[in-house]
């Protein structure tokens, strides 16, 4: 079973968003997947809430319950464990990120969000645990051409001594629209765009956690996932 936390300082950096599309792209993926929200505001898991397929199981938690938890999902034979940790406390992302096999940090390309990256980084340094940096809300391109403060993020965040998503999620209303209805917008019809920028950021975290793609199996019907405390 594999590990990932979806972890930022900055409030509002898109951290449950991509936490929930990553948790969706695996079961899409054909892996049993877990989403622990241990965030207390349980906004994961208030996304999937209006989902009536299958996906994710849902579990509320913390982060001194995480231990418990992952060794339960790998008694359950779970494939991946995805946790969505709290925008501020430190230390709940620290017992995310011992835990986990992949710690992705999520960062808007601001100036408040890549100065609270800095201290984020340090601590998945710190803890000698891989990393990964995904850019956010990052405003979309044109014929082929970075916005400025793209560039500028792109060239900050190569001094956190992590490696850099290769695909930029940008600034897009899909990403919350079918939210609202528990779904990704890999769910979408594949020629839409932001349905193809998060299957290639699935894709990619999937080959990075997993080391091979996965096939895509049929999912069987039922209630869709539920909640529960752990």
């Amino acid at each position: 079973m594999r590990t990932v936390a979806v972890i930022g300082r900055k409030g509002g950096s898109g951290k449950t968003t991509i936490a929930a599309h990553l948790a969706m792209g695996f079961v899409l993926r054909g892996r049993r997947t877990i989403l622990a929200d241990a965030d207390p505001q349980r906004s994961a898991i208030e996304v999937f809430k209006g989902r009536g397929e299958p996906g994710p199981e849902l579990i509320a938690t913390s982060g001194s319950k995480l231990f418990a938890l992952k060794t339960a999902a790998m008694n359950a034979a779970a494939d991946v464990l995805v946790i969505d940790t709290p925008a501020v406390l430190e230390d709940e992302t620290a017992k995310a990120v011992v835990l986990s096999d992949l710690s992705l940090l999520v960062v808007r390309p601001t100036f408040l969000d890549l100065s609270a990256a800095v201290r984020t980084s340090s601590i998945i340094r710190q803890l000698r645990r891989p990393g990964l940096v995904i850019l956010n809300q990052a405003p979309a391109s044109r014929e082929g051409v970075e916005p400025p403060i793209v560039k500028r993020a792109i060239e900050a965040l190569s001094l956190l001594r992590l490696p850099i998503a290769p695909v930029v999620v940008r600034a897009r209303a899909a990403y919350q629209i079918v939210l609202e209805s528990g779904r990704s917008v890999e769910e979408l019809p594949a020629e839409t765009i932001a349905a193809q920028e998060m299957k290639d950021l699935c894709a990619f975290v999937d080959r990075f956690v997993f080391g091979a793609p996965a096939k895509p199996v049929a999912q069987p019907k039922d209630e869709g996932p539920t909640a529960k405390e752990a």
